[in-house]
């Protein structure tokens, strides 16, 4: 739209305004807030960037768990063929070659003692987090080390691949724009309406353009299409150390909250987020009934 047709319409009125013009001026207010404000949060973003163009070498793996929550308590401790299930995510987290450290972030106790007994180095947290990136943020400001990247590996992934972790690592290490970097994969036909597995779009450049717990895209017809190659979101993600700092103090915002996604929040505030796909037959934990999948998995494969 031409800006002058705006001027032109509201002046050329002999009479009073109407009550259309009202409208069309309080509609104009309202887009250019929420324009200012998301011009305001990408010069934030720039200028925040401007700091953080050295490499990021130092790399800590942090498993944020808690006991409690809404849909599986006590999830961490479920045994997953004999073993706990945030011991085999920490094991294979011990894997990757491109963590210098992997510690686990909780704020429970019997999470705490089941993690040290099998060696595992904790952090307690507080209860007030508000997600895991929180929970992460808190544990890297009590580690002695300092890091320039911390990686959130969530521990209900425990057949996570130490090369993903390796894989998400060097993603954000080779975009210096980018202060966020993450993993997908294809998604299976029988998991597209599941809002359990949340789905991701991707700009030409690898960036994250949306994540949803819809099917993303969605087109006319409402239904799958077997030709499209839809994305998976995987749990883990990693970050610039510095941003991880600033997160806590962004403000929830409308689609973070609509989809309870916390990387929406990220990509609200103006942020970049890269974004790699990999091979990865995802087998996250988010029911009960999930164990028994990722178990009959695990025995068809001979993992033990």
């Amino acid at each position: 739209m031409n800006p002058m047709s705006i001027c032109s319409s509201s002046s050329s009125s002999s009479s009073g305004p109407s009550s259309s013009s009202y409208s069309t001026t309080k509609a104009w207010i309202v887009h250019g807030i929420v324009v200012g404000a998301a011009v305001a949060a990408a010069i934030g973003a720039r200028a925040y960037l401007g700091g953080s163009k050295k490499f990021r070498s130092r790399v800590v793996g942090i498993i944020p768990a808690r006991f409690a929550s809404s849909r599986f308590q006590g999830k961490p401790l479920v045994p997953i063929l004999g073993k706990p299930m945030i011991q085999r995510t920490w094991e294979r987290a011990k894997l990757a070659a491109s963590l210098d450290h992997v510690v686990v972030a909780t704020d429970d106790e019997k999470i705490a003692e089941c993690c040290r007994g099998f060696g595992a180095d904790v952090i307690m947290t507080s209860e007030s987090c508000r997600n895991g990136t929180e929970r992460c943020n808190e544990a890297l400001q009590k580690l002695d080390k300092k890091y320039d990247i911390v990686v959130n590996i969530q521990g209900d992934e425990p057949l996570i691949e130490p090369e993903i972790i390796d894989g998400v690592v060097k993603a954000l290490q080779a975009a210096p724009d980018a202060v966020f970097s993450t993993a997908v994969t294809s998604l299976k036909p029988e998991d597209a309406f599941d809002p359990n597995r949340v789905k991701c779009v991707v700009d030409n450049r690898g960036y994250a353009i949306y994540f949803s717990r819809g099917l993303i895209p969605h087109n006319k017809s409402g239904k799958v299409n077997p030709q499209f190659p839809y994305l998976l979101h995987l749990g883990i993600q990693s970050y610039d150390s510095k941003f991880l700092k600033i997160y806590p103090e962004l403000q929830p915002t409308p689609l973070q909250l609509e989809e309870d996604l916390e990387q929406l929040k990220v990509l609200e505030n103006g942020y970049k987020m890269k974004v790699i796909k990999v091979d990865h037959e995802a087998h996250g934990v988010d029911t009960p009934e999930d164990v028994e999948k990722i178990e009959s998995f695990m025995h068809e494969r001979n993992l033990s």
